[in-house]
């Protein structure tokens, strides 16, 4: 039935009508009149409605996207060619990051440089990712999923077509542009996996969708631990040889680069027709009105849990980075003339973080455990890291193999958790910037501690240099048992943030003393509304 404006319902309560637009903890002021003429608009009738529950309609049409329907989600097959294509060129994109430093001997005899010189070569990688990684970001919130995918694989493929050119001795400026070319591409893939799993994957499989991405970076590692040691060996004083065997190496990498720059072009999109969860459903398509890049920048960093999560990331990750850039060169100063084993212990490093990765992410999908699973595994590698320094000296290669093992194992399955632990206490802030920050603090931290753990290797030896890494994850555990974990994503696929947007009862409803309406949003549903 049709009441005026200022209308009474049958228990007495007064109802207000108007159009209001409101924001996080606004009140209802300003935005409706305590008179004026009737109202020719229907209200639903309110003779069966609970005092603790609005209306079905009102109550829906209050949800985000206004309709009383539930948005669509449904689930495209296309998503796991997707991740297939995403995982490989960012596997081509880490073995070219490593493929360096675990010959690192064979190129400091042909490019006649020290080894600090070939450290750069892997450090380059974390030092352009620094600054690059905002421009990265607003990129990808900007311009989609397909355009950042094409920008990697695209410098993937232009810089090792440019290693070719550096296969001569003195050339190592032109291996060093080269390399620069490809740590830019790792700016345009190492913040895809989060953005991926959550646009193409629905709420019970994005976690192992995101430790998929993560894993295709971390095979590239290990193929970058295993090949050149065997495309390349250290049997030979000749440069002319060499020199033959780096350019195999090279030119095999440039024309795998090529066939994936291709396949991105035509397999990989911005997002499905619809959506795979509800979380992405409430969404705006797009940039929502108003989105401020800047202002989603200050709102992470402005949240405590994420901030937290930024440091405790890049300690552990940038330990990680640290040993799988000096690990050739502790291998070889306790077991001398084992180069093929150096490579084969990375690899193992590295499987094992494979396998770390998926039983993870599988894990997270089926407990939503985030911060006790972080917790856990940070001090299992902590432990792992801890064996791995005290047992390197012992003279058991086989030794080396197992600890190596067990280090990979926790440190690289503990990358998916630290991706998706950040999507969900910092959403509905795009995916792409969390990680990205996350990715950046990593590459500051790896910087640092390559640079000092190299020194501390090279002057003293082995111990110190882990033990200085033992340290700084120590402090890594303390900080994670601070983080407060709120899944604020979770929460929406279950149906329990609903309160985000939601209608009350007039009779049980706060209000002002005036007798208006109160209603008080949370602040995180500024996006979602």
């Amino acid at each position: 039935p049709k009441r005026p404006r200022g209308a009474r319902a049958h228990d007495g309560t007064r109802f207000w009508r108007g159009t209001c637009t409101m924001v996080a903890g606004e009140l209802l002021q300003d935005h409706v009149r305590p008179g004026g003429a009737p109202d020719p608009g229907e209200l639903p009738d309110l003779k069966e409605a609970s005092p603790a529950e609005p209306p079905a309609d009102e109550r829906d049409a209050m949800l985000p996207g206004g309709d009383a329907a539930a948005p669509g989600t449904r689930l495209y097959r296309r998503r796991f060619a997707v991740l297939a294509v995403f995982s490989l060129y960012s596997l081509v994109n880490a073995f070219q990051w490593i493929q360096y430093s675990i010959i690192a001997n064979i190129f400091t005899f042909y490019y006649d440089v020290t080894s600090d010189r070939v450290d750069w070569l892997s450090v380059v990688y974390m030092a352009a990712y620094v600054p690059l990684i905002l421009p990265a970001t607003w990129l990808l919130d900007r311009r989609g999923l397909k355009v950042t995918a094409l920008l990697g694989a695209g410098l993937n493929c232009v810089g090792a077509w440019a290693k070719c050119l550096s296969v001569r001795p003195g050339r190592f400026g032109v291996t060093l542009a080269a390399q620069v070319v490809c740590s830019v591409a790792q700016v345009f893939i190492l913040g895809l996996p989060s953005r991926i799993a959550s646009v193409w994957f629905g709420p019970k499989e994005v976690s192992t969708a995101c430790a998929t991405a993560v894993l295709g970076n971390q095979l590239g590692t290990a193929v970058g631990f295993l090949l050149p040691p065997v495309l390349v060996p250290n049997t030979t004083q000749d440069k002319e040889e060499i020199g033959h065997n780096i350019s195999v190496m090279f030119y095999g990498t440039s024309v795998v680069s090529t066939v994936l720059f291709v396949l991105t072009a035509i397999v990989i999109k911005d997002r499905p027709p619809l959506p795979p969860s509800q979380a992405q459903a409430v969404l705006p398509e797009g940039q929502a009105d108003g989105y401020s890049y800047q202002r989603s920048i200050m709102n992470l960093f402005k949240c405590r849990p994420f901030v937290l999560l930024l440091i405790t990331y890049g300690i552990m990750t940038g330990a990680f980075y640290s040993v799988s850039t000096l690990l050739s060169q502790m291998i070889m100063a306790h077991y001398p003339n084992q180069q093929v084993n150096a490579g084969m212990i990375g690899l193992t490093l590295v499987v094992a973080g494979m396998v770390g990765s998926i039983i993870c992410g599988l894990w997270l999908d089926y407990s939503k455990t985030y911060k006790m699973t972080t917790l856990i595994v940070y001090i299992l590698s902590f432990v792992s890291m801890l064996v791995f320094t005290f047992t390197l000296d012992l003279g058991y290669i086989s030794v080396v193999f197992v600890t190596a093992g067990v280090l990979g194992f926790f440190m690289t399955g503990y990358l998916p958790i630290g991706f998706e632990f950040g999507v969900e206490i910092t959403y509905p802030e795009s995916e792409g910037t969390s990680s990205g920050l996350l990715n950046a603090f990593a590459q500051i931290f790896g910087i640092i501690f390559t640079l000092i753990q190299g020194q501390l290797t090279t002057q003293y030896s082995p111990l110190v240099g882990n033990t200085f890494l033992c340290a700084w994850m120590f402090v890594g555990i303390v900080l994670t048992a601070l983080i407060k974990s709120e899944l604020k994503r979770h929460n929406i696929n279950m149906g329990k943030d609903k309160c985000a947007l939601q209608a009350v009862s007039p009779r049980y409803a706060p209000s002002l003393p005036d007798g208006r309406l109160r209603v008080i949003l949370p602040a995180h549903s500024n996006r979602s509304i």
